[in-house]
């Protein structure tokens, strides 16, 4: 049982790791919920066995190192809306290119009933 939790645990903090570096960091939070249950647990039934493994403490300093990293991209990372008018423009001139393109291109047309299949 208590593998399971540690190995659980392992999962969930790099897993929170992984997500806090990413751009979409908010979702860290979740896996590192769960890595910090997972560790409390694993750490409770490995006291009461009487042997604390170093591998439950590194999942709590991985855990706590994506909050850090999470909570530090929250406070200081700003959203700021770009000017939308020059995209719309930008990609109604690229869709009049295609549409400009794709008349220019000659298809030539498949007679089908020249075509014979034998079995």
């Amino acid at each position: 049982m208590k593998k399971l939790f540690t190995i659980l645990a392992i999962i969930a903090s790099v897993l929170a790791i992984i997500l806090s570096v990413l751009p979409l960091s908010n979702l860290a939070i979740i896996p590192s919920i769960i890595a910090l249950i997972c560790g409390v647990i694993a750490f409770y039934l490995s006291k009461k066995s009487g042997e604390v493994k170093k591998i439950i403490q590194f999942t709590f300093l991985l855990t706590i190192i994506a909050l850090a990293i999470t909570t530090y991209k929250s406070l200081f990372n700003t959203v700021e809306v770009a000017n939308t008018e020059a995209l719309e423009k930008k990609e109604a001139k690229s869709e009049e290119e295609a549409i400009e393109e794709l008349n220019e291109l000659e298809i030539d047309e498949i007679e089908i009933e020249d075509i014979s299949i034998d079995e």
